[in-house]
């Protein structure tokens, strides 16, 4: 099957990074994480989702965490050096990324935001992330990821209390 290129693939392949492709079927509308994981028979802790924010300064910050985590936004505020951090609004992101929700790669964006992944990422040499386009992932090296997006690794996540 011919799959048109994204932004984000056309991007890895200028850095000659390679990578995989996982298609998956988006007919019954669940596009969430779990869900992508599992129609692509991944395991959910390579899977990761991308969430777009606004800092009180109107910068904007782009945040990768695993599928099945929250985002803490007080931790993600302390990790950018910023007093606060909060979600952009759904019907601004394609404005801002040229990406669409369910679609939005940290790879290939309109503008080169500062990329910020959960420290989750430590524990995998892969990670499979939006392709660019819903029904579509990118699978490629954990240490490739971060060349391509120059990402800064943090706690930024909600832990479980024990």
């Amino acid at each position: 099957m011919k799959v048109s290129k994204t932004n984000a693939m056309r991007q890895l392949d200028q850095l000659k990074i390679p990578y995989e492709i996982h298609t998956y079927d988006t007919s019954d509308g669940l596009i969430d994480g779990l869900s992508v994981a599992k129609k692509c028979n991944q395991e959910p802790s390579k899977v990761y989702k991308t969430l777009v924010t606004r800092s009180a300064s109107k910068k904007i910050y782009v945040f990768v965490v695993n599928v099945a985590d929250e985002l803490d936004l007080k931790k993600c505020a302390k990790a950018v050096h910023e007093k606060s951090i909060e979600m952009i609004h759904v019907n601004e992101l394609l404005s801002l990324t040229g990406y669409v929700r369910g679609g939005c790669s940290p790879i290939g964006m309109k503008k080169n935001y500062p990329v910020i992944v959960s420290d989750t990422l430590n524990t995998t040499d892969t990670i499979i992330f939006s392709g660019g386009k819903i029904g579509m992932q990118i699978d490629c090296s954990t240490a490739d990821f971060l060349k391509a997006t120059k990402a800064v690794i943090a706690d930024i996540i909600h832990k479980e209390a024990i």
